[in-house]
């Protein structure tokens, strides 16, 4: 981290997107770490300080996050995203769009279930709608585990969308043939895969696709990278480091602001528990990165540097 101090930057400074016919910034938040302490996500971690969640949250939103990226199965022994949002956030900003996953389910204990059939999908809707205190979700990405077909689940999910449960519906961790499945069934607004610096550069076509076809992309572990829920592992690359020093920022800044430089259609969601990362997090949006500092990033994200 830079020892320079970091300003408040609007979340707005990176531009916006459209998801259907909402508008938000590109540059949101993840609540996926707001459960627990630390900025790993690990087994019988300590829960966070629920005040602190709430105030990080509330300073999100100050600072103009109006995408909120979250899931009902994002919970630790003693704290819930989901709960935590409606406590720190409801009655909610007219303008702010909060978007859940479903598919996967968590028994009390934290244990990974299998993934919810078409019917069980319903359930997993209502009990998100439940916790955020909603009567429909803005926008509700299934989330996908292996290559098999998903036209029952979303199909499943588009009926929901038909009864006023949902209000968009996105795709996460999916495969190009997994969108086209979907496209034919009901229309699709962003698709959340994992991506960033090194991170599948195997998904470049993909995010390129998306944006020709208006679909935002949403990467997740743009921060962490390689580590994944272990979180940022400070162990960036001399290439990451010595642009991040030329900017006076932070390696996560840099790796936040090569994500944003992948297209207009591409919205960055990182999650932190952390007030200063927060604002270190949404000062990312303000970096504008030179032509060489994005040749440079693209060779370390293809594995040429």
């Amino acid at each position: 981290m830079s020892e320079q101090t970091i300003t408040a930057v609007p979340g707005t400074t990176a531009g916006t997107w459209r998801l259907g016919d909402r508008e938000v910034g590109r540059l949101g938040f993840g609540a996926m770490r707001l459960t627990q302490q630390g900025e790993a996500l690990v087994p019988d971690a300590v829960p966070s300080d629920r005040a602190r969640a709430i105030g990080v949250l509330r300073r999100a939103v100050d600072l103009g996050v109006n995408h909120i990226d979250t899931a009902a199965f994002y919970f630790s022994s003693l704290r819930s995203a989901n709960e935590l949002i409606n406590s720190a956030l409801s009655p909610y900003p007219d303008d702010l769009v909060i978007a859940t996953k479903v598919g996967p389910g968590r028994d009390p204990s934290g244990r990974w279930l299998p993934h919810a059939t078409p019917a069980q999908l319903r359930g997993q809707v209502e009990e998100n709608l439940r916790q955020l205190g909603r009567d429909h979700l803005d926008v509700v990405n299934l989330r996908i585990v292996g290559t098999d077909s998903i036209a029952e689940r979303f199909a499943a999910l588009a009926d929901l969308r038909t009864a006023g449960l949902i209000r968009h519906l996105g795709l996460s961790n999916v495969t190009p043939s997994h969108l086209a499945e979907a496209q034919r069934i009901a229309p699709v607004v962003c698709v959340q895969n994992p991506y960033g610096i090194g991170v599948r550069p195997d998904q470049d076509e993909f995010l390129r696709t998306c944006g020709d076809l208006g679909i935002a992309y949403v990467p997740f572990y743009a921060v962490a990278g390689s580590s994944g829920t272990a979180g940022a592992l400070g162990t960036d690359s001399a290439t990451v480091r010595r642009i991040a020093r030329a900017h006076g920022v932070g390696p996560v800044q840099i790796r936040i602001a090569w994500t944003l430089h992948q297209g207009p259609h591409v919205l960055a969601i990182p999650g932190t528990g952390d007030p200063q990362h927060l604002t270190e997090n949404m000062a990312a949006g303000a970096v504008r990165l030179s032509a060489d500092d994005l040749a440079a990033l693209d060779a370390e994200h293809r594995g040429e540097g």
